[in-house]
């Protein structure tokens, strides 16, 4: 939640600067509350334990949040009941008339295709649309990152030699960012992907800021300066053991895996892993959730003129630097 402060503190500059969220008394005084409406697109396989994990995080901010879930009608769920899929998901038609605060689009196992080749795709690319006006911030985690980064900027995602697996540190680009506000310089990430972003051909698109990065993983969260769109390109969202069940799936199976790096204690699979992420994942996700609480509109249908102002302004703010 933001610091309510005395109008004209002098303190105010100071917390500007370091991007701190401060309400002056009159800002406070007129706020009305109401829950957050946050559609969740699923397009994990695993869609309960996906749930879990998602709603686990937002249930760690004190706001009060409803969420709706979401799933693609051109693709067959093969990993959970209809029953369920009924009962809790709704298609996009649903969707499409309504504006939301927030919008998170999971990752699919489907990075060694193209994105053409995705049987959703053109699916996933209206619903990608449709949020550039419905929704206030949007959340696009691994796969989902790199095909929102391709359909929206044409940056290309290149596939790797191997799997990127494991958890990897990352390093702060800017401390005083709203989304990364009380990160540590150095902090984990879980990886695990067969692509990663063109970094190249990011740097062309000055709109898009890397807030953290690694030589190994590269970009690994992405943000515009309104926080519009977000794109982790990692697996905040994993529990503990959510790697090592990866690991062993594949390796039942007979598929080639290696070991997760940096994370079974002395690479010995038989240990638990440490769950050496989950302060910086609860942080990410309170931090976004609060900046869509301040700064979404109370009206829900005054959510597109919202976007347009917000977007406005803060290209106008970083054109004067």
């Amino acid at each position: 939640m933001p610091i309510r402060i005395p109008d004209g503190l002098p303190a105010k500059q100071t917390l500007r600067e370091e991007r701190i969220f401060a309400l002056e008394e009159d800002a406070a005084n007129s706020q009305d509350i109401r829950a957050l409406h946050v559609a969740i697109l699923n397009l994990m396989p695993k869609k309960i334990e996906t749930e879990t994990q998602i709603l686990r995080l937002i249930s760690k901010s004190p706001l009060q949040v409803e969420v709706d879930f979401m799933r693609v009608s051109t693709h067959e769920a093969a990993h959970v009941s209809q029953d369920h899929l009924v009962k809790f998901y709704d298609t996009f038609d649903a969707f499409r008339d309504k504006n939301y605060d927030g919008l998170v689009i999971t990752g699919a196992p489907v990075e060694h295709l193209d994105y053409a080749d995705v049987d959703y795709w053109d699916e996933l690319c209206e619903i990608i649309d449709w949020s550039q006006s419905h929704v206030f911030s949007t959340m696009y985690l691994c796969w989902a990152a790199l095909a929102g980064l391709w359909h929206l900027y044409q940056i290309p995602k290149r596939q790797l030699g191997s799997k990127l697996f494991g958890v990897f540190p990352q390093r702060l680009v800017d401390e005083y960012n709203f989304l990364t506000n009380g990160f540590d310089e150095i902090h984990n990430m879980p990886h695990s992907r067969h692509a990663a972003i063109d970094a190249a051909a990011l740097r062309e698109h000055p709109e898009l800021q890397s807030l953290s990065y690694s030589h190994v993983t590269g970009p690994a969260l992405i943000a515009t300066p309104d926080f519009h769109e977000i794109y982790v390109t990692g697996h905040y969202e994993y529990g503990r053991d959510t790697l090592a069940d990866e690991y062993w799936r594949d390796f039942h199976q007979g598929l080639p895996i290696n070991l997760p790096q940096n994370y079974f204690p002395n690479d010995d699979p038989e240990n638990q892993p440490a769950f050496t992420w989950r302060a910086h994942a609860n942080l990410l996700w309170r931090n976004w959730l609060n900046w869509v609480y301040q700064m979404t509109p109370y009206d829900l249908d005054e959510i597109p003129s919202a976007i347009e102002s917000l977007r406005a302004k803060t290209y106008a703010m970083a054109d004067k630097f």
